[in-house]
């Protein structure tokens, strides 16, 4: 039997035809039978126990985060006290006082008054000049 160049390409078109339709209809059929699944009660269990390696990865990586924040942060704050007590001098007076808890409490009396227990040479009002600086070039040089 054999079989021209015409009837080969008919049946070869045929059968596209044949298969998409079949296939459209059966991922439609497909779909159906998906949503009427989800959408049962059936689906909550299995689809919760699914899903809870996921959410116990989620809880995993926050909790690390969280952790990695904590961290870093109470790191930073504990450097920046240690920056602010090396600039005072309250680590220097306190040591020097800890046997003296008079002296302790007369050196932070003073020293809160005297405006020392700022930031020296950032916030102290004597750094400010009386005369602004002036300059003479105009616009953003």
């Amino acid at each position: 039997m054999e079989i021209d160049a015409v009837h080969l390409i008919l049946y070869f078109t045929v059968w596209t035809i044949f298969y998409f339709y079949l296939s459209h209809y059966i991922a439609e059929l497909s779909r159906k039978r998906w949503t009427q699944w989800v959408q049962s009660e059936d689906s909550d269990e299995v689809l919760m126990e699914a899903l809870e390696v996921i959410v116990n990865e989620i809880e995993e990586r926050m909790h690390d985060k969280l952790e990695q924040f904590q961290a870093s942060f109470f790191g930073s704050l504990g450097a920046a006290s240690k920056k602010l007590d090396q600039a005072t001098g309250q680590a220097t007076i306190k040591a020097l006082t800890k046997d003296n808890p008079m002296m302790g409490f007369v050196a932070e009396y003073l020293t809160k008054r005297s405006g020392l227990d700022l930031l020296q040479g950032q916030n102290s009002l004597g750094n400010v000049s009386e005369k602004p600086k002036e300059s003479k070039k105009l616009g953003l040089e």
